[in-house]
């Protein structure tokens, strides 16, 4: 690709798409090929103040619409990005390495969180709380915050940068999306669509950088007075950098973090239906996907036999260009990922696991890999993969699966297979985890539903009236109706 044929991004500040303060750029390189498919401007913490200053002048006028106008808008987004999903689906290839198809259900699921959001708009209600002074009328009342700080990833960036600010915008907030700079047309085309589809200018914006420029850039995302809240959701690492910083200014943040999902498969489970769910959890998007199935706790007297199922159908998954129609499985997103993956695959190899399927690599495509006989000395065991490799262990009876399920730093996706419903879910009680499904992929997302984790998966709840609680100020309002007697 010569570099005329390489697209261009701008930044989205008070309405209008504008180059960097610096008139710096940044590359973004495809996956796969290796050549550049993206030229994004540079933004720098001038940038990030500019972006907060638009959003807090936009508020008065966004926050003072009705909840039927906030509803009509976000629903008309919903409808260009749906519009527009083929084209972002391409540029979500170009910059990520996902497959159209993977590209296709980003904007279909993202298109519903906007509907969802939408039909949220009439949520903001209060109560009347009973006051022990008389004539008194005592209300709980929520109100919006002010401006909310959004910062998605990569990995699934349609789905994520529309999380990141559709809820908060529904409630009257208006916000400030931070793009990742793995992805930052993707991004783009998510506040394109917002912002396009009629909101006033400034309630959305757009603030992408260079690697380089992150400290500096979210420092003064979170620092600016006018934000009021922020939401992350990337690795355990940088969130606890933004929950410091969030700290340190006493702003509330939503941090929805890294994840190292088991799959516990008890004796009387549907090995089939397993092995499905297990193939689906672990491979798709190249097991990049924060609820990826990492981890398969089987009691030992299935281990064996379910892990020769998911070998079978690992094995008949294709990898390759992810333009390629028959693609399943595309690159992980760059060869950082490419060697940690198989740094993890070598030690445990190295240290007795079997491989029963994959293992190798070819350049940033990893072939999907099955190990069994994986322990608790194994890197894979303990360490978040984001790859398409999953680690089969074998435990005996269920405290040991529990203890084994909840053997992790993480806590945000899990499931439970078994034959015994009612047996399956009191182990699903029993893990540790924000989310956990019986007889179902720990992959699972609905726009209406709770959606977040526990211990180093972070803390907060994305998705319907959960989010509430984030996105919205809890306030007491009194009017007293009758003359009152003061003792001084």
């Amino acid at each position: 690709m010569s570099t005329m044929e390489i697209q261009q991004q701008a930044l989205l500040i008070g309405g209008e798409w504008t180059t960097a303060s610096g008139g710096g750029t940044f590359e973004r390189a495809d996956p796969y090929r290796g050549e550049p498919v993206t030229v994004a401007a540079a933004g720098t913490r001038e940038d990030a103040r500019r972006a907060c200053d638009a959003a807090a002048a936009a508020f008065a006028e966004w926050s003072g619409t009705s909840p039927g106008h906030r509803r009509t808008l976000l629903s008309k987004a919903a409808d260009l990005l749906m519009d527009r999903a083929p084209d972002i689906a391409s540029t979500m290839t170009e910059e990520v390495g996902g497959t159209f198809g993977w590209g296709m259900f980003n904007c279909d699921l993202a298109s519903r969180m906007l509907r969802e959001a939408a039909a949220q708009t009439y949520a903001v209600t209060g109560e009347v709380i009973p006051s022990d002074v008389p004539g008194a009328l005592s209300m709980g009342v929520r109100q919006p915050v002010g401006v909310v700080v959004g910062m998605a990833p990569w990995n699934a960036p349609v789905i994520l940068g529309v999380r990141a600010v559709a809820t908060p915008l529904a409630y009257g907030n208006t916000v400030v999306l931070k793009g990742s700079e793995k992805c930052p047309r993707t991004h783009a085309a998510v506040a394109r669509a917002i912002a396009d589809s009629g909101l006033p200018a400034g309630a959305i914006n757009l603030v992408l950088h260079a690697t380089g420029d992150a400290p500096e850039v979210v420092d003064e995302l979170i620092a600016h007075p006018a934000v009021r809240r922020v939401n992350f959701t990337g690795s355990t690492k940088v969130g606890r950098i933004v929950a410091v910083k969030c700290a340190e200014h006493l702003k509330r943040c939503l941090l929805e973090l890294g994840g190292k999902a088991p799959q516990v498969v008890l004796p009387d489970a549907d090995l089939d239906a397993a092995a499905d769910a297990a193939s689906f959890g672990a491979f798709m998007n190249s097991g990049q996907i924060c609820m990826s199935t990492e981890r398969i706790v089987a009691d030992r007297s299935v281990a064996q036999e379910l892990g020769a199922k998911l070998a079978e159908r690992a094995g008949r998954l294709v990898t390759g260009d992810p333009r390629d129609q028959g693609t399943m499985i595309g690159p992980v997103v760059d060869d950082a990922s490419r060697e940690h993956v198989m740094g993890l695959i070598e030690d445990a190899r190295a240290q007795g696991a079997d491989v029963l399927t994959g293992g190798h690599a070819d350049g940033n495509l990893i072939a999907p890999t099955v190990l069994a006989g994986v322990t608790s000395q194994m890197r894979v065991y303990a360490e978040e993969s984001f790859g398409p490799v999953v680690a089969i262990v074998a435990v005996e009876g269920d405290d040991e699966a529990v203890r084994v399920a909840n053997d992790t730093d993480y806590g945000l996706a899990a499931a439970v297979f078994g034959g015994d419903v009612d047996h399956a879910l009191e182990i699903a009680r029993r893990v540790e985890s924000g989310i956990c499904h019986v007889n179902s992929s720990t992959v699972h997302d609905e726009p209406q539903m709770p959606f977040g984790g526990v211990k180093s998966s972070g803390w907060g709840r994305f998705g319907g009236r959960a989010a509430l609680e984030e996105f919205t100020e809890l306030r007491w309002l009194s009017v007293q109706q009758t003359s009152r007697h003061y003792p001084i």
